[in-house]
């Protein structure tokens, strides 16, 4: 057990994960930026340090300030929450070698899963089901633009490296190709700091569904249950429901069995999402995995 863990996140994330510390008896340290000085998560932990500007970039994405943060308080451990660097391979290097603890699965996995191309590529070699789309390396707009049309609209543009519904466009018609690519990379540049892309036929009424998995360090993997996220604002989740109502048994321990199977693909360690997008039809496909 640890006696200090410092969490490198804001918000709602933060607040609940230093509620955690406080249960298990485990002193917590906050961070925060300008704009966060007076933050409610800021208060809910024993201590506080601030590590920049009011932008993410000055401040939550700063890996030194946040390493010099959990060195200088003492922290053995480091909470990512989610976003920011809570998938950052290099994030979970630098704790590594500082000899703090990056709560979350193994940096391998996150290398694996943190690209949604090369994680797309995991799945088709895992047998895992994909939604027909452009996976590739070459990111020249023409050839995405050749693809888009091949694989015919409307198609979704999805950051690679990205999350949390940003970098994400829909695009209807051909001749919006091009500014909905522009859009879609400059916004991934700037929450992610990679602008790649990858495409995807973007499925229109589809169900969003999820599968909680777990896996140990032996090899063992299993799939712990269900749940329906299709309620969403801006590709971002308002309603969760437990199990997903209106799935068979059967498409429930087919979707469940994927899930293991991607697990195992990356050697993952710890618990993680899998996310499944899902046709009216009951065809499934793997969306993405969430390293944390």
């Amino acid at each position: 057990m640890f006696n200090k863990i410092l969490i490198a996140n804001r918000g709602e994330i933060a607040c609940r994960v230093a509620a955690t510390c406080k249960r298990l008896g485990i002193a917590s340290v906050a961070v925060y930026s300008d704009a966060d000085a007076n933050a409610k998560h800021v208060a809910a932990c024993d201590e506080a340090v601030h590590i920049g500007g009011s932008t993410a970039a000055e401040s939550y994405l700063r890996v030194e300030r946040i390493i010099e943060a959990a060195k200088a308080t003492g922290a053995q451990a480091v909470h990512p929450g989610y976003g920011f660097l809570s998938e950052n391979e290099d994030f979970a290097h630098a704790c590594e070698a500082a000899g703090i603890v990056f709560i979350g699965p193994p940096v391998e996995a996150i290398a694996a899963m943190g690209s949604k191309a090369a994680a797309k590529a995991l799945m088709h070699a895992a047998a895992v089901p994909l939604v027909p789309g452009y996976h590739g390396d070459d990111q020249d707009a023409s050839l995405l633009h050749r693809e888009a049309d091949s694989i015919g609209y409307p198609v979704l543009l999805k950051a690679s490296a990205g999350g949390g519904g940003k970098g994400m466009r829909v695009v209807e018609r051909s001749e919006d190709f091009a500014a909905a690519l522009a859009s879609c990379k400059r916004e991934a540049a700037s929450s992610f700091g990679n602008d790649r892309v990858l495409i995807e036929k973007y499925l229109t009424r589809p169900r969003h569904v999820e599968v909680q998995v777990f896996a140990d360090r032996l090899g063992g993997a299993v799939y712990l249950f269900d749940r329906d996220c299709s309620v969403q604002r801006r590709h971002q989740k308002v309603l969760e429901e437990a199990p997903a109502p209106g799935l068979s048994q059967d498409i429930k321990r087919e979707m469940g069995e994927a899930a293991v199977a991607a697990a195992r693909a990356v050697n993952y360690v710890g618990a993680g999402t899998v996310e499944f997008i899902m046709t009216g039809t009951g065809d499934f496909y793997f969306m993405e995995m969430n390293t944390r």
